[in-house]
């Protein structure tokens, strides 16, 4: 990275500071400064707890390979800004990003607008240059009141909800739930992934107010998971995809829902073709033999990793390497942490992100969680190497983005922009 565009970003990167600020008011003037990009191309809106990214990537690389200029906007990135805006695979240049806030920095304080939404203007602008013949936008936080929804999509999305993010979007289920049914928008399809009823009734009712189709994806059926990947059946034909676990077939088959309604002339071998070439990065992520590496940060995202990795190995032990941000919930974690980690590995990283060793061996201490805290993620990943191979186990690396580039470091893997 050189020293322009390293400057360039710490500056984007201190708007941070400026917090989380729900609302559309500061999104709405830093468009209209560049003349409401979002107003030129077709949109599809995705929200959700758990899987929205992954759904978001089986939808991009299906449009693309079938003939569509696509844009893809998803949240956080793993080692490189520019991976948050990508228009048919490629992320943004960085000269793209320097432009953008040169034109835009004096309107940016003067606004008072914060890291995301800013970034969220600029994946639309540079999505309007492209000329995109239509972008997959995942949202940051919630839905109603993300800097997202200021757009108006040809199909709305809704995954898996979850307790995450409590203390903005709600302390129950069901209040995140209204919150992502937000970007339900008037007479505009939404397709919603199966689950608990309660939630299922948020959306549907919401659905009614809005005069809107609402269509839940059918459960796929037949569903393997081996080292090729996961295989499954959906209407009666077979797909592959190369990510691991029964929920990443059903947010696959989600995605099918989403292009058929889409473009309903995009045949089977085409989805089939795409599906199988689709890659997305730290979403159990085989790193090594028997390791593996996964963002999952709430209890439900955890549940579904392990068992995925149980699907893969059955009756093989699992041994954990953990790094948290300070606002997630312990209390909620600990029966996933107790019944599925024979050893269980705590680390910190080097920026400073997440939260320390010591008060994270604290904090699961004070819920019962033994756990053995190592110095750095490079030594606990060897820890956890040599504990794996000397007793033909499964070890997993997890609880955060904000690790991704020295877990890939610590395995020596390379990081293909491309390929995401």
């Amino acid at each position: 990275m050189n020293y322009k565009i390293k400057n360039y970003l710490n500056s984007l990167f201190s708007l941070q500071r400026r917090g989380i600020k729900l609302g559309l008011e500061h999104t709405k003037n830093l468009l209209k400064f560049f003349d409401n990009p979002h107003e030129k191309f077709l949109t599809i809106h995705v929200a959700g707890t758990n899987g929205k990214g992954s759904t978001c990537a089986y939808i991009e690389r299906i449009l693309r390979y079938s003939g569509y200029k696509v844009g893809i906007y998803t949240s956080p990135h793993l080692l490189n800004f520019n991976e948050r805006i990508r228009v048919d695979g490629l992320p943004i240049p960085d000269q793209e990003i320097v432009s953008f806030l040169d034109n835009s920095f004096n309107e940016i304080n003067k606004i008072g607008s914060t890291f995301f939404e800013v970034t969220t203007v600029m994946a639309f602008d540079y999505f309007c240059k492209k000329k995109v013949d239509i972008a997959v936008i995942e949202t940051g936080l919630g839905g109603r009141l993300d800097a997202t929804n200021i757009i108006s999509p040809v199909i709305s999305v809704i995954t898996s909800i979850s307790m995450d993010h409590t203390e903005i979007l709600g302390e129950t289920i069901e209040q995140i739930a209204k919150e992502k049914s937000g970007i339900i928008k008037e007479k505009t399809p939404v397709f919603v992934y199966k689950q608990d009823s309660n939630i299922l009734d948020i959306f549907q009712k919401k659905a009614i107010a809005l005069n809107t189709e609402i269509k839940i994806s059918k459960i796929p059926k037949n569903i393997s998971v081996n080292s090729r990947g996961t295989q499954f059946t959906f209407n009666s034909q077979e797909y592959t995809i190369p990510l691991f676990g029964s929920h990443q077939a059903r947010n696959a088959t989600l995605a099918i829902d989403v292009v058929s309604q889409f473009d309903p002339k995009i045949k089977y071998d085409m989805i089939y073709n795409s599906l199988k070439r689709v890659l997305w990065p730290g979403r159990m992520q085989k790193i090594g033999e028997r390791m593996f590496y996964d963002v999952s940060h709430n209890k439900k995202g955890m549940e579904k990793t392990l068992q995925a990795l149980k699907e893969l190995y059955p009756g093989k032990d699992i041994h954990g390497l953990l790094c948290l941000k300070k606002d997630k919930d312990l209390i909620s974690l600990k029966s996933v942490i107790l019944k599925n980690f024979k050893t269980l590995f705590i680390s910190e990283d080097q920026k400073g992100f997440l939260l320390k060793s010591n008060i994270l061996e604290k904090e699961l201490t004070r819920v019962n969680i033994k756990c053995n805290p190592v110095s750095s993620i490079k030594n606990g990943s060897e820890s956890l190497k040599n504990l794996v191979k000397n007793n033909s186990s499964v070890g997993l690396i997890f609880g955060s983005h904000y690790i991704a580039e020295e877990v890939f470091h610590a395995f020596e893997i390379s990081f293909d922009n491309y390929y995401i």
